[in-house]
């Protein structure tokens, strides 16, 4: 009698969840974050775009959150395209609720990816991702270092084990929160892995600066930070539980990118060499 009662209840919070959003598939067991804090409760609006699902909020004019199911072939197929920018206003949302391109004109922040381009294996997903509901006002040195590191962690793990589920956001921490145009600078950006195949989950939290570091917390610690219960859907033992994070791949990339630059040049000298040779036995 006990275990059906148990299974009847979680069977309808599970209902419950799926009710509260369009697009289930997005989400680990189909269950979207709840906000939990007041503070961003207010003129919040769900868009699901083909292969990610943003909750925006009209308040700060950024997402709450983004969330995406990353698997190993649609990265595959994501790593034949190239990179095509096409930022733009999401009109699907009320005028005074959201960004603006002259937001971040000549604000000197990036405009950052919270779902990021190079996750997305077809055209009009990876044109989504430009819309403005899925960016936040980042610094440079952070977007471009530490978080494009996270990013690539993320494929990272999904590739090795087939899926991952992702949930990634900014926070507002503290009162002296600066704007460019209408739209809210965050103070930190967090990200959150599900992987099924560990059953186990853990977070990346940065401060939105020109850092290198990192902190990996449980998904409970975050929750704290943020306001936002991230993976509903989940048994709490594995947000309370943590999980080794694989580490930022940022160093990686630009060793590989040297070693490209030498190997270009050891070319050239070559070339140059045997060029003076077959000179100087002609003469």
């Amino acid at each position: 009698m006990l275990r059906t009662y148990v299974f009847s209840l979680t069977a309808l919070i599970s209902a419950a969840a799926l009710a509260d959003t369009a697009c289930p598939q997005h989400f680990a067991a189909g269950a979207p974050p709840a906000v939990t804090s007041p503070k961003l409760q207010a003129r919040t609006q769900e868009i699901c775009f083909k292969a990610f699902a943003v909750l925006h909020s009209g308040v700060s004019r950024t997402p709450i959150y983004a969330a995406e199911h990353l698997t190993r072939d649609n990265l595959k197929k994501a790593k034949t395209l190239s990179r095509k920018d096409s930022f733009h206003v999401e009109k699907t949302l009320p005028e005074n609720d959201r960004a603006e391109l002259d937001d971040y004109a000549r604000s000197g922040y990036d405009r950052g990816h919270m779902a990021p381009n190079a996750d997305f294996a077809d055209r009009q997903s990876q044109a989504e991702s430009f819309s403005l509901a899925n960016m936040v006002p980042q610094i440079h040195a952070n977007n471009a270092g530490v978080w494009a590191g996270i990013e690539a962690a993320a494929r990272q793990l999904a590739v090795s084990e087939g899926d991952v589920y992702v949930v990634s956001g900014p926070a507002f921490i503290g009162n002296n929160i600066k704007k460019v145009g209408n739209v809210m600078v965050p103070t930190h950006l967090w990200k959150v892995l599900y992987s099924p195949a560990q059953q186990k989950a853990g977070a990346y939290f940065v401060s939105n600066d020109e850092t290198r570091d990192y902190a990996a917390v449980t998904v409970s610690e975050l929750e704290k930070k943020v306001g936002i219960s991230l993976l509903p859907g989940l048994p709490q033992k594995v947000r309370d539980a943590g999980m080794t994070l694989p580490k930022p791949t940022t160093e990686q990339g630009s060793k590989s990118k040297t070693l490209e630059k030498d190997e270009f040049t050891l070319r050239n000298f070559a070339s140059l060499v045997i060029d003076a040779i077959s000179r100087a036995a002609k003469k």
